[in-house]
Formats: structure tokens, sequence, C-alpha cells
């Protein structure tokens, strides 16, 4: 199926009393047994619930995985995952990834005995030379978070499967509308549903797919044992955003292109960082692995001629909020904000300066979206 009918559809129908449309809500904590060692499937919340299988459903099928574990936050997706290896494995892991998976690896688990090469994920030889024997998993974020640099998907998990590694390809900023890793031979998927699945800013959740049986088995231990489980009711949420996803994607990133158009030429704009222009220097490998280009965008702001905190005051339309992937569009600054926990020189070898502003776009009017930066940046 077309991947907007799969939106739509797929996992849903969980009503066979009243054959209701909308898969209903099942806010139980515990289900009653019909005798002993007898129930109709589900026993209790954490472990289980209609209304999160019916999300799980969705997103497996809408990634082509095998199945999915829908957790409570983006985070709790990520640290299921490396509940997978153990003390003195390694990880190879870009050094441009989101600020909150970074502070997990390196403030939480690198003390608890996991090893990690915050690297240029962009270079295959660099990607080569970082593995070593006790290397067990590559994690792979395409766009990066903020700058949109591109991983070559096809040829890092290639390696990785020569070598025997596992691969985790982070696919919030894209969704499985424009990108699919599975198709690359990824073992794991994982996403923070709070972005674009969602896409409405009114819950957080995470989600992990899997395209092995035995992964899959393991990973739905992990939710089940750590507690990590998305409640019924924002499941319930987030499979209601899904089925908006592929219309919304759409419209995200033709404004995205525009505001990222008018950036390009302003002249208090230093450089613009958007796949869909022509200037993104891996044009080849975009078109190559991604059926799109998404509504993320950043740019480096010229403070010499528009200070920092007069640009964000200014704002009427955009809002300076952390997160993305809603219907609205949000403005932040990564340094201060989203990827502070790095610290400076994490940053700094990130790419990241104190002028990069990030920008989320929305779903509003493209031409009042541009209208708010030129008020905000000046002639």
């Amino acid at each position: 199926m077309d991947i907007r009918t799969k939106a739509v559809l797929e996992g849903t129908a969980k009503d066979s009393q009243y054959n209701s449309v909308i898969t209903p809500i099942y806010p139980t904590s515990t289900f009653r047994f019909e005798e002993l060692g007898k129930h109709k499937g589900y026993d209790y919340t954490r472990s289980g619930n209609p209304t999160r299988a019916a999300l799980e459903e969705n997103i497996a099928a809408l990634e082509e995985g095998l199945g999915a574990s829908a957790t409570a936050t983006g985070m709790a997706a990520i640290t299921t995952v490396l509940f997978l290896l153990k003390p003195g494995d390694h990880i190879v892991t870009g050094n441009d990834i989101y600020g909150g998976t970074y502070r997990l690896f390196k403030d939480v688990f690198a003390k608890r005995g996991i090893l990690f090469s915050f690297i240029n994920m962009m270079d295959l030889a660099t990607v080569k030379k970082a593995i070593r024997p006790a290397t067990r998993m590559i994690w792979i974020e395409t766009p990066s978070n903020p700058l949109l640099h591109i991983v070559d998907l096809e040829a890092v998990i290639g390696l990785a499967k020569k070598k025997k590694l596992l691969t985790v390809v982070d696919n919030t900023f894209l969704s499985p509308y424009f990108q699919r890793p599975f198709e690359f031979g990824a073992d794991i998927v994982v996403h923070s549903t709070t972005k674009y699945l969602n896409g409405h800013s009114d819950v957080v959740g995470g989600a992990v797919v899997y395209n092995n049986k035995v992964l899959g088995e393991k990973i739905r231990f992990f939710v089940n044992a750590l507690g990590v489980s998305q409640s019924p009711f924002d499941a319930w949420l987030v499979l209601r955003g899904i089925k908006t996803l592929p219309y919304r994607m759409e419209a995200h990133q033709k404004n995205a292109l525009k505001i990222a158009s008018f950036l390009e030429g302003h002249p208090h704009v230093k450089q613009v960082y958007y796949t869909g222009l022509e200037s993104h220097s891996q044009q080849t490998l975009i078109q190559k692995q991604m059926k799109g280009f998404g509504g993320m965008l950043a740019f480096e702001l010229d403070t010499a001629k528009v200070p920092l905190k007069g640009f964000f005051k200014k704002m009427k339309l955009f809002q300076l909020a952390e997160s993305l992937g809603g219907v609205e569009s949000l403005i932040e600054h990564p340094w201060s904000m989203s990827h502070a926990s790095m610290g400076p020189a994490g940053l700094k070898a990130s790419g990241i300066t104190k002028e990069t502003i990030r920008i989320s776009s929305g779903i509003e009017s493209a031409e009042d979206l541009i209208e708010d930066l030129k008020n905000t940046l000046g002639k």
C-alpha cells in the first residue's frame, strides 16, 4: 500500500465489538484473566496495551520494519537500544548528533562502561578508522541536527555488515515519509514521535523499530523491564497525528524551501543549511537516499549586523522554543538551548556556533513567515 494509506489505516482496527473506525483508548492499567493462565492477549499495560499495539503496528508498517515498540519519550527509545550493549562495548557515532543523545551517551552510558567515538560520519574513511575490536554498534543520525549533514546510509551500513556491527538510524528529522533506512539494511530505526510523527506539539513519545525477530524480542523485553513503554492516551495521540503525516510533511517541506531560499539571499545571513538548496554540498547523496528534504533548516546569523537577543525579541510568528516537527513554526538557538548539554568543546567539534539558528518550519503561510523574518533581520 501507499504510505498515505498505511498512515491512515495500518494497525488501527482494534475494536471488534463495535467496529469503531478510530482506535479506542484503553486506559486500563490491568486486564482481567478469564482463568489461570488464560487472557485475551493482554495482562498489564506496561507490558502491552491494544492502543499502543495499534501505534506500534502502524509505525512498523510505515518504516517497513518487522515490528516496533512505542516508548514514553524519544530518549527512552534511545536508552532502550543502548541496553543491547554491555560495559566495554564501543559505539561509533557522529560528533553532530542531537544534544540530548550526546548527553545520554557521554554523561550517562559512558560512565557505566560503554565506550563512544564521536566522529565526522560523512567521511567513510574516518568511520572505518574509528571501528575497534570492541565496536558493536554504529549510531547514525541523518540529516544531522541542526546542520543537516548527510551520512551515506548504504556505505556506512554496508561497512557495518562486513564487520558484523549493529546499525541504528535516528530517522526523526525526515520521518518514514521522506526516508526509510531499512531499505539500506539498517537493523534498528528510532524516532522521537514527539516530533513529525505526532506533529502537533501536544505529546512526548518515542519508538524503536526493528527488522529482526531476535532483536525485536530483546527490545520488547527491555521496554517492559525498564518500564519505558508509552501510555495508552499518548499512544492514541501519536496514532491520530500520523494519519496526516504525508500531507504535513509536504507542507513543512514547501515552507522550509521558501524560507531557506529567502534566507540564502539575505545580506544579514552568512550561511544557510537546508537539504533542498542546490548549495548543499551533498546533493548527489540527498537524491540517492532521501525521498524529500523535510521541514528543518538552520542558518548562521551575522550578529555584527543583527544582535542575537534583539533578533529573537522581534519575532511575532516564529515561537522561540525547543523541539520541532509540529504544525507551528519554531525557532531556537542550539548553542544555548537544544545542544547546550554538549558543552563548548562538543559544540565546536560539531560545527555549531553561537550564531547558528535552527528553524522548524510549520504549516502556516510561508509568506507570513518570511515577512516575520524580514522584520527581524532588517534590510
